[in-house]
């Protein structure tokens, strides 16, 4: 009788360690959906504001996208998810973005960012060391189709380019940026 028992207490933590493992590879599997359908979308909106970035991605070695939601007010922050991919292997790498920011200013904004490699070096650097930037903030403001907008320059391993989506954003402020690969989605 203490045999059957302990089957089948083996039996009920096997079932509950292979529920909790599927569980949570599902709850893994739909961030990363959310993800890539967040990119899909970001991509979209830069292909309409600049339609020739959609030859750039093409042709690139790979590329990745960011969208960021921020406060500020004095000192502001910053952060979201985003995805390296590789267009060569077609493999997606999950990344996170953090910004912080210090200055003159005040709001509220999402924020979209594309990221294209000059050569697969430097999307490995990126996805392998992460990247730091830091920069001066400007003015913008949108709501709902009116306003907003976007800029653009160069990183070392390529072209950058960023899309305000909605918000509100005034000031000038000394602002940092750091990519880091998640742990959690990869």
């Amino acid at each position: 009788m203490k045999f059957h028992s302990i089957l089948a207490v083996a039996a009920a933590a096997a079932v509950a360690f292979t529920s909790a493992s599927a569980l949570a590879q599902s709850e893994k599997e739909k961030k990363q959906a959310e993800v890539r359908a967040n990119t899909e979308k970001a991509l979209a909106d830069f292909y309409k504001a600049e339609p020739k970035l959609k030859g750039q991605v093409e042709k690139a070695p790979g590329y990745a996208v960011f969208t960021t939601f921020g406060l500020s007010f004095l000192v502001g922050g910053a952060g979201g998810k985003g995805m390296v991919h590789d267009a060569k292997t077609k493999h997606n790498t999950y990344m996170d973005l953090a910004q912080a920011s210090a200055g003159l200013q005040v709001g509220a904004q999402e924020a979209r960012y594309l990221f294209i490699f000059k050569d697969a070096a430097s999307m490995k650097r990126f996805i392998d060391s992460g990247w730091e930037a830091g920069a001066e903030g400007g003015a913008g403001a949108k709501a709902g189709k009116t306003g907003g907008g976007g800029t653009g320059g160069q990183f070392l391993g390529g072209n950058v380019y960023s899309l305000t989506k909605n918000g509100f954003q005034a000031g000038g402020a000394v602002a940092g940026t750091k990519v880091w690969k998640d742990k959690e989605l990869n």
